[in-house]
């Protein structure tokens, strides 16, 4: 690992392009050779180790990557009471600040779209072909060079190399990864792992969101949101949109991931079918998603079957949870929370 401690004198600090509670990113440019990069510093002042570990996480993937759909980075070092991420600046931005400056009539261009996704789907490919999970897929974390429209992924810090995590349940404001985009089992509250579809689920939610305008749901409850993610369909997406397309999207977000995209290979050729049809026609015909969709590794389902009448009573459970009535529990009254675990009832854990 390329670390040592120094300072940030060697650089030209430009403007700020990103601020946020975790991190702050600058423009910059090195003084010994005149390259233009990106310095990426902790938000915090005083960082937890668990926050200095996440940093650390996003140099240690990355640097060992070598293709062209990631931001490698050049140096990780000591600053102050954390780190400071050097990586090279390609002149991106992010997908989001992307669309938002875009005229309206070129944000629903559904070519440039196309091209977009299908970019973004080979390198979720390279990713998984590497064994990583990204783990936190959406836009802010997606940029492109607006004139070359190159696409590149960011941030690894909660990355995983392991082919499957256990999410434990923990309250909604600490689960890793972005809440607006993370994928039902990554609540922890479906009793299963976290495999590489759970990218699929956080693309789906960032593809609905360009073609959209808006995210599939909000809330400013978090109990909400996750309630959302594991039993609420997202609003149907704009007639305009080709209907392909659209269960394209809803196939991605879809609460199994035994019932998403299998592969990014069968996600990215059905992009190119559709962006074909388009370019040489001006619309998609209705065609069979994931005719070349297979996975290339060994999962064992995890889907509960013959337990609908248990599931729905789980997800019963949570919508009282996310919406508790005005008057208590009569004493004595028993907690109809009571978990689901492989087919048979456990006692309650807190959420």
């Amino acid at each position: 690992m390329n670390l040592t401690i120094t300072n940030l004198t060697d650089y030209d600090i430009g403007d700020l392009i990103h601020e946020s509670e975790r991190t702050v990113v600058y423009r910059a440019v090195a003084k010994a050779n005149a390259q233009p990069v990106a310095i990426k510093l902790m938000g915090n002042q005083f960082p937890s180790f668990y926050e200095l570990v996440q940093f650390r996480n996003q140099y240690t993937i990355a640097s060992n990557l070598s293709f062209e759909g990631i931001v490698k980075p050049l140096a990780l070092f000591s600053y102050q009471n954390g780190y400071a991420l050097i990586m090279p600046d390609f002149g991106g931005i992010s997908l989001g600040e992307y669309y938002q400056n875009l005229p309206p009539r070129e944000a629903k261009d559904i070519s440039l779209f196309l091209n977009i996704a299908i970019e973004i789907a080979e390198i979720i490919y390279q990713l998984h072909q590497n064994r990583i999970i990204h783990k936190d897929i959406k836009p802010a974390n997606i940029l492109i060079n607006p004139e070359t429209k190159q696409v590149k992924i960011i941030d690894f810090s909660i990355s995983t190399l392991l082919p499957k995590e256990t999410q434990t349940i923990q309250t909604p404001n600490v689960l890793e990864g972005t809440l607006a985009y993370i994928s039902p089992e990554q609540t922890g509250r479906m009793n299963r792992g976290i495999d590489y579809r759970s990218d699929f689920y956080c693309l789906g939610v960032s593809l609905y969101q360009l073609l959209s305008g808006e995210l599939p749901f909000t809330s400013g409850d978090a109990m909400e949101l996750v309630h959302c993610h594991i039993s609420k369909q997202p609003p149907p997406l704009k007639a305009e949109i080709p209907e392909v397309l659209s269960d394209i999207v809803m196939k991605l977000m879809a609460k199994n991931a035994e019932d998403r995209y299998q592969s990014a290979l069968g996600l990215k050729f059905d992009l190119e079918k559709c962006l074909s049809q388009w370019e040489e026609a001006g619309k998609i015909e209705t065609f069979e998603l994931g005719e070349r969709d297979v996975s290339d590794r060994f999962l064992i389902p995890e889907k509960l079957y013959g337990r609908e009448t248990e599931v729905q009573a789980l997800l019963d459970a949570f919508e009282r949870v996310a919406n508790p009535p005005l008057t208590p529990l009569s004493k004595g009254e028993k907690n109809p929370l009571t978990p689901l675990v492989r087919g048979r009832r456990v006692p309650p854990n807190p959420l």
